[in-house]
C-alpha cells in the first residue's frame, strides 16, 4: 500500500508541475494572459507542498525519483495538450526514467 500512495502522490505532483509550467507557457509565450500564468504559479507552489506527503524518503531521493515521473508526464501532457506523437525513443527514454525512478525510490532498503 505505501507503494500505491507514493506512486499517486507522483502523479499529483506531475499533474500540479507540469500543468502549472504549460499555464505559464500558455499565458506567457501564447499570450493568453495574466490569469493564465497566475494559475500556472499557484499550480507550481502547490506541486511543492504535495512532495512533503511522501512516505519515509529524504528530500533528494523524492526529488531525484520524481524526475523520472517528470520526463514520462512532460511526454504523456505534451502528446494529450498538444497533439505531441512521443516516437519510439521518446518512449524507451521514458520507460528508463520511470524504471530509475522506481529503483531509486522503492528498491529495498536495509535500515
Amino acid at each position: 500500500m505505501p507503494i500505491l500512495r507514493s506512486a499517486a502522490l507522483f502523479l499529483v505532483a506531475a499533474l500540479f508541475e507540469i500543468g502549472g509550467a504549460w499555464l505559464v507557457w500558455q499565458g506567457v509565450r501564447e499570450h493568453r494572459g495574466w490569469l493564465w500564468a497566475t494559475g500556472g504559479v499557484l499550480a507550481l507552489g502547490a506541486y511543492g507542498f504535495v512532495a512533503t506527503f511522501q512516505p519515509d524518503a529524504p528530500f533528494g531521493r523524492v526529488l531525484a525519483a520524481y524526475g523520472g515521473v517528470f520526463v514520462a508526464g512532460s511526454l504523456l501532457w505534451a502528446a494529450v495538450a498538444d497533439g505531441y506523437r512521443p516516437d519510439r525513443w521518446d518512449l524507451a527514454g521514458a520507460l528508463i526514467c520511470l524504471a530509475g525512478m522506481a529503483v531509486i525510490m522503492w528498491a529495498p532498503r536495509t535500515p
